[in-house]
């Protein structure tokens, strides 16, 4: 095993192993995933910017974190599925994960911030300008700071001697290649298994109990409208939950699956970035009247 130990200067990402017809279907499903998700969020930031009304601070950065995202991966995954058995070098590697966990762990953050956004308005209305205002940034900060943190510690934990073909299989994804290394890579997986107890057991325990205050704050609102109201604004945030975490426990159950090259399901996150501008402008009535309200301008400057 010694004698085929190397220091590692590329990897050959193999593809899908799924016939043609599947991987033009997917080549299909991507580009347009990628088609809408640039302006669909792109929609979202301009609504945020151009309305006074649409008081989303933490929304716009959900926005950014999908765009960046995206842009980090979808493109990657277009080639390979154009052509199979395609070479990426290690400092690609190493960059294109690095900004793959940045963005992934930073929404997971944004996303437990957001839910404390929603807690405030409703269990504490009197002074919601004044906490929020006063935290909004350093909120933000923080979630990027730890996001980008937690990342560079993974990345400079891969320096790693590998003895397996260097071959993965679809994405450049941390448990994968830890699956190529020979040398010891307990270490790895602490760190792995400590961040996602901070990324997402965490986060998710906090969303729970803002939701849960929530519910009891809701359940005392007198006016049906109120609660309509109240139930319109947390949905909409309550699916994004879902579908971020969701998406993340089934990626790391597959990369635990007794066949990970043959399983598609980590790449199914990649929809994500799409789905989160439509469900916030379909559930949330705020984003909804914002985008009537620009329409109507357009609609309103082209008449004159």
């Amino acid at each position: 095993m010694g004698e085929n130990q190397t220091v590692v200067t590329e990897f050959i990402l193999l593809g899908f192993c799924l016939g043609p017809r599947i991987q033009i279907l997917l080549f299909g499903l991507f580009s347009l995933s990628y088609t809408f998700t640039l302006p669909g969020n792109g929609v979202i930031l301009g609504l945020i910017s151009l309305d006074s009304r649409l008081l989303y601070f933490f929304l716009s950065h959900l926005a950014i974190v999908d765009i960046a995202y995206a842009c980090n991966t979808v493109p990657q995954m277009l080639g390979d599925l154009l052509s199979p058995a395609k070479a990426i070098s290690f400092a690609g590697c190493m960059t294109q994960t690095f900004l793959f966990l940045t963005f992934a762990y930073a929404e997971c953050l944004l996303l437990a911030v957001i839910s404390y956004e929603q807690y405030v308005p409703i269990c504490h209305p009197l002074q919601y300008s004044v906490i929020v205002s006063s935290i909004c940034i350093t909120l933000v900060v923080i979630s990027w700071a730890c996001g980008s943190l937690l990342a560079l510690v993974h990345v400079g934990l891969l320096r790693l001697l590998f003895c397996r073909p260097h071959e993965i299989n679809h994405f450049f994804e941390i448990l994968s290649v830890l699956k190529l290394a020979c040398a010891d890579t307990w270490l790895n997986q602490v760190v792995i298994f400590v961040a996602s107890v901070f990324v997402l057991v965490g986060p998710l325990c906090l969303v729970l109990v803002s939701y849960t205050c929530i519910l009891f704050a809701i359940h005392r609102i007198q006016s049906g409208e109120g609660r309509r109201k109240a139930f319109s604004t947390c949905s909409s945030h309550l699916c994004v939950v879902g579908l971020s975490f969701g998406s993340a426990i089934i990626m790391y159950m597959a990369s635990k699956s007794s066949h990970p090259a043959e399983d598609p399901f980590p790449v199914l996150q990649f929809f994500q970035p799409m789905l989160n501008p439509l469900i916030y402008s379909l559930r949330n009535t705020e984003v909804k009247g914002a985008l009537r309200r620009a329409l109507f301008k357009e609609s309103h400057f082209q008449l004159e």
